[in-house]
């Protein structure tokens, strides 16, 4: 872990995170965390806990202390981290939730204490509308509607004219309907069901039989980890032989152990993290990614990278640029210094991630493009980047 540690360091020296600056000595830089490293999200939650391990101690000559709680992924909890860790450990800023429900409880607890958040959750509802609340909070995941037109496109590029939509009864379930319905509108693409299942669900039989009768051409299950294998798993089992569409919430290598061959065919949209070896060397966003990878797979071992920690990965690189510049405003442990951190996340231009290249601004705290997205397909077991 030693040895992996020191690489790690070279090599977030090398691609010039450590920026020089001298100056005052202030006291630590305090980040708090909370991740759903069990629950129903563990698959998720895990390798972000993993990741921030790998974040830097010290950033432009500052200490930085991570705080690490889990919250289960239980959205009660996931309050309750956010105000220990903003009343009690007084951090300078927050990185997550893992999960939608959880990111949008704390929003209310990042503004009542003026400390910028970066969620790890997909919804652009976290982000948008912007308010005076959601002026604290960034994310670093792609926007569902980013990754919702890609589907749409692919589907209308492949003939489908008929889609089902089964997804999770919570605000990711919520946002990725509502998301994928205008894309699928502008593709010409009718969705001739909508239903919904729990993250904890045994089974989704009856949902998937209403949803066969309609005969789709195409189905798009919007779950995220382990639990989105469920419904792919009944529709084999019931025989259904259309088109299956997942979203970028499953792109990991547990849903492809618990899903199994029940999931071969199926067609995802990305972060150009998950197929970065593929990537043509003109992505702006693989050298980046491939630094993750190898950073990862150093600590944890051969193919075990995961894009969910790579939006760990990204809020942490989002905080490494805008620390510096927030040192120069203020002390850390003050409102000065919460909101110059604000600002310069709020700020930040042209920043190569793991998932794409990041530009914020004052009405967009999810700063990502179509860069920040690919089409992939499952085959063999094995994630292949979709040539069409």
């Amino acid at each position: 872990m030693k040895s992996a540690l020191r690489w790690i360091s070279a090599a977030l020296v090398a691609t010039g995170v450590f920026a020089a600056w001298s100056g005052v000595a202030f006291a630590d830089v305090k980040i708090g965390v909370t991740v759903s490293a069990t629950g129903p999200a563990a698959s998720l939650g895990i390798p972000e806990k993993n990741t921030i391990a790998l974040l830097p101690k010290e950033v432009a000559g500052q200490k930085i202390d991570y705080i690490v709680l889990d919250d289960a992924t239980d959205s009660t909890q996931a309050v309750k981290n956010a105000r220990k860790l903003t009343s009690e450990d007084h951090v300078d800023a927050l990185i997550g939730s893992t999960v939608v429900p959880n990111s949008l409880a704390m929003i209310d607890v990042a503004a009542e204490s003026t400390t910028p958040m970066i969620s790890m959750a997909a919804a652009a509802s976290i982000v948008e509308p912007m308010d005076a609340k959601r002026a604290w909070v960034f994310k670093t995941p792609q926007n569902d509607i980013l990754m919702a037109t890609a589907i749409a496109q692919h589907m209308s590029n492949h003939g489908v004219k008929t889609v089902a939509f089964i997804g999770f009864s919570d605000a990711y379930g919520e946002s990725w309907f509502k998301e994928f319905g205008k894309a699928a509108e502008l593709a010409r693409i009718k969705i001739v069901a909508n239903e919904r299942f729990a993250r904890s669900d045994a089974s989704v039989t009856g949902q998937v039989l209403k949803i066969m009768s309609q005969n789709p051409d195409a189905v798009l299950i919007a779950g995220a980890g382990t639990p989105a294998a469920l419904p792919q798993k009944t529709f084999k089992e019931r025989g259904y032989k259309g088109k299956y569409y997942q979203t970028h919430g499953v792109a990991n290598n547990d849903f492809l152990r618990v899903c199994g061959k029940d999931c071969e065919g199926t067609y995802l949209p990305a972060g150009p993290l998950l197929v970065a070896d593929q990537l043509p060397d003109s992505n702006p966003a693989k050298k980046t990614a491939l630094t993750y990878k190898r950073a990862y797979e150093t600590a944890y071992g051969v193919g075990s990278v995961s894009t969910f920690g790579g939006h760990a990965w990204d809020a942490g690189l989002l905080l490494q640029r805008a620390i510096p510049l927030a040192l120069k405003k203020g002390q850390p442990g003050t409102p000065a210094f919460r909101e110059a951190l604000r600002a310069a996340l709020e700020s930040t231009k042209d920043m190569p991630a793991s998932h794409g290249i990041f530009n914020m601004s004052a009405n967009d705290h999810a700063g990502l493009d179509q860069r920040a997205r690919v089409m992939v397909e499952i085959v063999g077991g094995k994630w292949q980047l979709s040539g069409d």
